[in-house]
């Protein structure tokens, strides 16, 4: 197959899990990456997902030069194509690829022509202009009854972006011993530019390992855990163990998901740090024992990670969040009932969406009024984000440095 070809296939067959099948980029699994270099393999998924971030600003482009709509496997060789030529790719090359694309498929290939007729209305620079690709009307609506046009506004923006990548440090790791990155004042590293992570200084040391600077927050709202038993409820990825079994917790990482949990049982081989780990249902699952803290990063809607997973407005519906609003009810409940007296736990969620933060909170201290509310300190974070139900954070904060994922997290203590 023609040079760059076998990675372009691989782009379109993700978009098509994605925008016709409903399959998220994580669910696609290796499949449609399958035979792939590495370094395809990484150029597949990130213009595949810069297709997703800036499809409704593209198609505006395209459909200046579109008597009507194209069928969607068309529309997507050219929105892979204005993608590339907005990157800097030669014209020449991505536009012969994608008129080779269309005729390769036998439910393109009538429409090879139109594929080359379109194309060479954009010569290069090509930029991707006008505004950004807003957010689904149904979610649109409930965060700007929430947070404010304006707000949501600079959400989309920050979201329209690639994301920066940010580190945890694991405790003795010089900042300095990673060049290139910047320290955020809550202490996560944010690297200035994209590269391989495996690639650099203590990566196979243990040295750091890849973490939101909003997720990092969560273990920093349970405080000092250094000798006391943890649990990390609904753990995988792994990254907020790590943290723990750093701070010197002795950590058991409970997920329903055994191939999810792999990533961490990797990470943990890698850093020398050490958790106990079991693969079961939460509802179904009874402790051994009572814990003395436990962090409960409960299933949800994952709007407040958009930047990350553009895949997730063409995947989310509305009528996901009512179950999803049950499912969190019910995992605080039973988490509430694991805990040693006096013992603490961090409820959070990546949502943006009240009723799967403020809200669950307010219900949860209803339900259970011998529970009270502890407004921890931590250092870095503007204390407005700090509100009387929990830490609310926002893809828009910090928008100039690259955002953050939106998150609330609160924590809850049970009487002694």
């Amino acid at each position: 197959m023609a040079e760059g070809l076998t990675a372009r296939r691989a782009v379109l067959a993700l978009l098509d899990g994605v925008l016709d099948k409903g399959v998220s980029l994580a669910e696609q699994g290796d499949a449609p990456l399958a035979g792939l270099s590495a370094g395809d393999r990484a150029r597949a998924q990130r213009l595949a997902s810069a297709v997703l971030r800036q499809a409704e600003p593209i198609d505006r482009m395209l459909g200046a030069h579109l008597h009507k709509e194209p069928p969607l496997a068309v529309l997507n060789i050219l929105r892979l194509a204005v993608t590339e030529l907005a990157e800097g790719s030669a014209a020449h090359g991505v536009v012969n690829s994608a008129v080779e694309l269309a005729r390769r498929d036998k439910t393109t290939q009538g429409l090879a022509g139109l594929v080359n007729a379109v194309l060479r209305k954009f010569p290069p620079p090509v930029v991707i202009e006008g505004p950004v690709q807003r957010l689904p009307g149904w979610l649109r609506q409930a965060l700007v009854a929430r947070y404010g046009k304006v707000a949501v506004g600079k959400m989309e923006e920050v979201q329209s972006r690639t994301p920066v990548v940010d580190l945890t440090l694991r405790r003795g790791t010089a900042v300095d011993s990673i060049s290139g990155g910047e320290v955020l004042p809550t202490g996560s590293l944010r690297l200035a530019a994209g590269g391989q992570i495996s690639a650099l200084p203590g990566f196979a040391e243990g040295a750091f390992w890849v973490q939101d600077a909003a997720a990092a927050l969560a273990v920093r709202m349970l405080g000092d855990v250094t000798g006391l038993s943890v649990l990390d409820l609904c753990a995988a990825p792994g990254g907020k163990t790590l943290q723990l079994a750093d701070g010197g917790a002795e950590v058991t990482a409970l997920d329903i998901s055994g191939p999810r949990l792999v990533r961490l049982q990797e990470n943990l081989a890698r850093t020398g740090l050490r958790a106990k780990i079991v693969t079961a249902d939460a509802l179904q699952w009874t402790p051994p024992a009572p814990y003395g803290a436990i962090l409960l990063d409960a299933p949800c809607s994952a709007t407040g990670t958009i930047r990350r997973h553009p895949d997730l407005p063409f995947l989310r519906q509305p009528s996901d969040i009512a179950g999803l609003v049950e499912l969190q009810a019910r995992l605080l409940d039973r988490a509430l009932g694991w805990l040693k007296p006096g013992g603490r736990l961090v409820y959070c969620t990546c949502s943006l969406l009240q009723d799967e933060g403020e809200g669950q909170i307010a219900a949860a201290l209803a339900r259970h009024p011998s529970v009270k509310m502890l407004q921890p300190e931590i250092a870095g974070i503007d204390p407005a984000w700090m509100g009387a139900r929990g830490l609310r954070l926002r893809p828009d904060y910090w928008a100039d440095a690259g955002g953050m994922d939106g998150f609330f997290m609160a924590c809850l203590q049970v009487p002694v």
